[in-house]
């Protein structure tokens, strides 16, 4: 993918200039890694694949058969499955960036179909995030509040895991987790404990 095919921002992620006095705290991508392990379950896809190919071989020795010439054709379609579901994180991964502003959230998600999504910190409810114990990438989760509805096939995989009918967009498998989550939280209390003053014109 070109980086040229999002010129027209005027900032990477950003789909409009920010209004004067709102500024870029953070931006991330989804770790490539972590987006095929837990969105696109490579693991699980390799893993069901070598059981296939394991039980072939099995079934060919059993028979009398040269078990690796019955077994290869099968390992070479599990390579292929794992190296597409691989391909499709990563271009996932280097199309989508997070960011996190001093009065909003903006995700700029899709390899195909670019779209872009701006969440105020006043229709976020509250934010659920889940760290993998491990590698230490994460994933947090914003509940939306009112009847602001989003739908799960355009988002996917940037939402929430088990939340479809009520979706939950998401800063899906980000490194360092738990300190993106730490400043998002205190950007939203600033933001919302912020007055918002409106000025009128005085009668004479």
């Amino acid at each position: 993918m070109n980086d040229r095919d999002f010129d027209f921002e005027p900032a990477p992620g950003l789909p409009a200039p920010l209004p004067k006095g709102e500024h870029v705290l953070w931006q991330g991508k989804p770790d490539r890694k972590a987006l095929a392990r837990e969105a696109y379950k490579a693991n699980w896809v390799l893993g069901y694949m070598m059981v296939l190919v394991l039980w072939k071989g099995a079934s060919a020795w059993s028979g009398g058969v040269n078990p690796i010439a019955v077994a290869l054709p099968y390992l070479v379609l599990a390579l292929a499955a794992w190296g597409i579901v691989q391909g499709l994180a990563a271009l996932q991964a280097r199309a989508s960036i997070y960011t996190i502003t001093t009065e909003r959230v903006i995700l700029r998600i899709g390899a195909a179909l670019p779209i872009t999504f701006t969440i105020p910190f006043r229709r976020i409810g509250t934010a659920a995030m889940t760290v993998h114990p491990v590698h230490g990438t994460g994933t947090i989760a914003l509940e939306l509040t009112g009847d602001v509805q989003m739908s799960a096939l355009v988002l996917w995989p940037h939402l929430r895991p088990g939340f479809v009918k009520k979706t939950q967009p998401a800063l899906r498998c980000i490194p360092d987790a738990t300190a993106v989550g730490r400043l998002l939280s205190d950007a939203a209390q600033t933001s919302l404990s912020t007055p918002e003053i409106s000025l009128a014109v005085a009668a004479e």
